[in-house]
Order: structure tokens, then C-alpha cells, then sequence
């Protein structure tokens, strides 16, 4: 949509969340919770546009730390449900949701049934922690939404969007959702809650 982040050069600027490019820090914190884990699953949904970008960057990351990653199609709520049920007859160790628009309104569902299918998971948004999920990792959307509100305030008052740079988040959270935890027998490291940014109890 743009020639560049720094130089629009269109008729169009916004803030960018990044949020694709996380997926290799969500798949090591993941395995730094579940260190004997070989095998991933991946909810990721083939409909959006980043889709190929995610599960390249997210079977990358797990190349690296020697964990194979299982993609689970995930377009339709039917198909969220029948990724569930193939977590326990493919014995995937642990879920990773993608970033994804589609599934982040369906976060409620999708924290229940992970919840039913006693499968760890990593969220790429606090909402999911929020709503019972086990851990997030991702940008921080209120901050990205006041940062849209600058940018609409600007234009409103004539700044021309293709001299405004693509802003890119700079407030990441990691939260750790210790209920989730518990429900699962999970024990969570020393070391992740101490780099996390918000334990919920």
C-alpha cells in the first residue's frame, strides 16, 4: 500500500503493528515454556493477507529451536473447531494463535476451547490473556489506537498523509495468565515471569 514506512509517497500513512513479524519471539516463549515440546501447533487463517509472510516467519522460528510446526486452517468457525480436534489426535504439544483480525474477535471462543482441549497456547494479543488465555505476546493496541488518533488529528488539520511516515508500535506486552496456568497443571518458569509485563493471578 506504501513505497516505503518512512516515505508513503500516497495518498495513504497509518501505524503498522508489526504484528506478523512476532511470531518468532511467540514460538520462543512458547518453547521456553515447553522446552521438550517437538512438535506446534499453528492456528493461522489462509484468507488473510499476511498468511504466507506469518507461517514462513513462524516455521523459521521453529526451524532454529528444532520444532516442528503443524498449520491448522483456521477461516471459519468451523474450521477453529475442527483445528481443536485435531490438537489431541495429532498430539501437538502446544497452540500458537496467529495474528489475524478474524480470530481476534472469535478470542472468547477460541480461550474456550483451548481450555476444553487442555492445550497451552500462545495469543498474539493481551485480549486473549484477558479472556483466560495462557500467555500473549504483542504490540499494545491501545497504544497503537492513540497513535491513529494523532495521526487522524493531523490530517484533519492538513497534514497530507503521504508526508506522514508509517509509525510502527514501540510498547510490546508479555502477559502471563497464571489461572489458565494452573487449570493446565502448568507450571510457568521463574524466568518468564520475570520478563513478563503483567501476571495475571
Amino acid at each position: 500500500m506504501v513505497e516505503s514506512l518512512s516515505h508513503p509517497g500516497r495518498n495513504v500513512s497509518g501505524v503498522s503493528t508489526l504484528s506478523a513479524s512476532l511470531e518468532p519471539k511467540r514460538i520462543g516463549l512458547m518453547h521456553d515454556l515447553l522446552p521438550r515440546s517437538t512438535a506446534f501447533g499453528a492456528l493461522v487463517n489462509p484468507g488473510t493477507p499476511t498468511f504466507a509472510g506469518q507461517l514462513d516467519d513462524i516455521r523459521s522460528a521453529a526451524r532454529v529451536i528444532g520444532v516442528d510446526i503443524k498449520p491448522l486452517d483456521a477461516a471459519s468457525d468451523r474450521e477453529i473447531e475442527t483445528a481443536f480436534a485435531a490438537v489431541a489426535q495429532q498430539n501437538i504439544g502446544a497452540l500458537l494463535v496467529s495474528t489475524d483480525p478474524f480470530l481476534l474477535l472469535r478470542r472468547t471462543g477460541i480461550v474456550a476451547l483451548a481450555e476444553k482441549a487442555r492445550v497451552p497456547v500462545m495469543y498474539p494479543y493481551r485480549d486473549f490473556a484477558d479472556a483466560g488465555g495462557l500467555m500473549s505476546y504483542g504490540v499494545d493496541l491501545a497504544d497503537v489506537y492513540r497513535q491513529l488518533a494523532n495521526y487522524a488529528s493531523r490530517i484533519v488539520k492538513g497534514a497530507r498523509p503521504e508526508d506522514l511516515p508509517v509509525a510502527v508500535p514501540t510498547k510490546f506486552e508479555f502477559v502471563v495468565n497464571l489461572k489458565a496456568a494452573k487449570s493446565l497443571a502448568l507450571a510457568i518458569p521463574p524466568e518468564l515471569l520475570a520478563i513478563a509485563d503483567e501476571v495475571i493471578e
